[in-house]
């Protein structure tokens, strides 16, 4: 019996197959072109496995997730182009008889890094994950469960406070401009300096503005659901960024609650690779596959 993972995301699909111990046994970069193409080519890619017993799918958004809802499945109004209002995930049944879960691609990092971190961590009870790449997400998860009831989270569209030396910086959001996504997403330093994030470096000031913005939705995440842990993942983020981060969070947060060990707290993923939401999905997998 093997498991399959659709990681969904603006630039790539990573589809896999895992064992019943979550460990990939095949896997496939797509290149995100055309719905038509890049879906064609993720049937192709399961129609090879024969004893595929269900399938998880942690999509780009933003998504329908209302199972009572005609455009559950649906891709809505996402800025990727050509992708709005594309059938996900009716697109994928008609080709694949399984069980599949759908969900969001941080809710699938999150699951991925709670469900591995909870085996060493009894105590572990609650997660927010956010993603910075292309864009910026976060999923959550209180009691082993989503939050999330007329859709998902958007934490990757929350305003902030504007540093002192970023004023002249409109954002890069077509929404919001200067929201959370707006502000510290990967094109966001093409936008501020015409180069790539991976070609700017760590002392360049554009970081500590970046931790800025970061460690307020790390603010407003502990003081919104108190969570047992924030982990943030995405080509953006490095554990060189992320001390800048958590000295800013400890500024901003100023001793008002206490947070034990905030290298522990706010940390990198625990799943190397990008594998999160991989893992993620065989645990979502699995589980829906129990309840069939």
């Amino acid at each position: 019996m093997l498991l399959g993972s659709i990681e969904a995301g603006g630039t790539k699909f990573v589809c896999a197959v895992g064992n019943n111990d979550y460990q990939i046994v095949d896997s496939e970069i797509i290149k995100t072109t055309t719905p038509d193409e890049t879906l064609t080519k993720t049937i192709n890619f399961f129609k090879k496995f024969k004893d595929l017993a269900a399938l998880s799918i942690a999509s780009f958004g933003p998504i329908e997730v209302r199972k009572q809802s005609s455009k559950f499945g649906y891709i809505t109004d996402t800025p990727k182009e050509g992708w709005s209002n594309v059938n996900f995930l009716g697109t994928i049944k008609k080709s694949l008889d399984v069980p599949i879960y759908w969900t969001t691609d941080v809710n699938g990092s999150v699951y991925g890094e709670y469900i591995n971190l909870a085996k060493h961590d009894v105590n572990l009870n609650s997660m927010v994950y956010y993603t910075i790449g292309t864009g910026v997400g976060a999923g959550i998860i209180i009691n082993g469960q989503f939050v999330g009831d007329m859709g998902h989270p958007e934490l990757g569209h929350i305003k902030l406070k504007r540093h002192p030396d970023d004023q002249n910086f409109a954002g890069i959001c077509p929404y919001h401009g200067d929201c959370l996504e707006g502000l510290v997403a990967g094109p966001t330093f093409e936008a501020r300096l015409n180069k790539k994030g991976k070609d700017v470096p760590l002392d360049n000031h554009v970081w500590d503005i970046m931790a800025y913005y970061v460690a307020q939705a790390a603010l407003q995440a502990t003081l919104a659901f108190r969570p047992s842990k924030l982990i943030f993942g995405g080509g953006v983020v490095s554990e060189t960024f992320l001390n800048k981060v958590r000295a800013e969070f400890e500024n901003l947060l100023n001793g008002y609650i206490n947070i034990d060990n905030i290298d522990d707290y706010i940390a990198i993923p625990s799943i190397v690779d990008n594998g999160s939401a991989t893992y993620g999905n065989f645990a979502l997998a699995d589980e829906l596959l129990k309840k069939v």
